[in-house]
């Protein structure tokens, strides 16, 4: 069991950073609606799992205040790993104006494909390269307790269908902050090749939220709850902090709420089919 968690969550993490490092040096701009639409669809998936398997399932094993407590606590640990992933980001856009804000509200400003030429004076190649470096060290500690969703799931439920799709969205939650890293750091001077790989390093550190994750639910029912519950937590701030709005900022249409929606329908009928 623990084996096939390892393998899932590798594959999902390192798969799905080292994707959006590959992306982020051959990407073209014009692409963002086609990333605004699959972080919808990831994010409609994960609400389904989250509200119709593991909520559920955390009461099963705890009061409904143990969750809720447990549910918080993991929504406030990943919106504090947010924070610094931030505070260490904005820093590498040196020119922050009216013309490029300190928010990255569509993909081209994410991966600064908007102001490259800027950064490629030989004086900023430098700062730009240890932005990416301070990125990818943010990003790697930010995949801990996204590897614990992952784990928990598998402990609740074995090799179930909710499990595997979880760490399908969970790589393809990871793809754009793959390409937050990649870009920077090949901007700065690093082969493309090297920024790739360094980038798909960034989601090892998943496989040990994993193997945290998965052991905290198998101690105990109540311990399964726990686990569970942190994990909905991280998952509600996932998907309301993160990929709904970086969806709807980059493509200001209907259509990602559609691509929403189908993700509920698709996670509601993993979970019950």
């Amino acid at each position: 069991m623990l084996g096939t968690v390892i393998a899932v969550t590798l594959l999902a993490a390192v798969g799905g950073t080292g994707l959006g490092g590959l992306l982020g040096v051959i990407l073209k701009r014009e692409s963002e609606k086609t990333v605004s639409l699959l972080l919808s669809f990831a994010a409609g998936v994960m609400l389904a799992i989250c509200f119709f398997d593991l909520m559920p399932e955390a009461m099963e094993g705890a009061s409904v205040w143990v969750v809720i407590a447990g549910t918080f606590f993991g929504y406030v640990v990943v919106q504090l790993l947010n924070y610094l992933i931030d505070a260490h980001a904005n820093p590498e856009v040196a020119h922050i104006d009216q013309s490029h804000p300190r928010t990255a509200d569509d993909l081209g400003e994410l991966i600064h494909a908007d102001h490259l030429q800027f950064h490629q004076k030989e004086g900023d190649r430098k700062k730009l390269f240890v932005a990416g470096l301070v990125m990818a060290c943010a990003i790697a500690l930010h995949n801990v307790p996204e590897g614990m969703v992952i784990g928990a799931s598998y402990a609740a439920s074995g090799a179930a269908a909710g499990s595997l799709a979880l760490a399908v969205v969970i790589g393809l939650h990871n793809i754009p902050e793959g390409m937050a890293v990649s870009v920077p750091l090949v901007s700065g001077g690093m082969d493309r090749v090297s920024a790739v790989l360094l980038t798909a390093l960034t989601g090892v550190p998943t496989v040990l939220g994993a193997i945290v994750g998965h052991y905290l639910g198998t101690m105990s029912p109540l311990m399964l709850a726990v686990a569970l519950s942190f994990a909905s937590g991280a998952m509600l701030n996932v998907s309301f902090g993160e990929l709904l709005p970086e969806s709807i900022l980059m493509w200001r249409s209907k259509l990602p709420a559609f691509a929403t929606i189908l993700g509920v329908f698709v996670g509601m009928a993993i979970v019950f089919a």
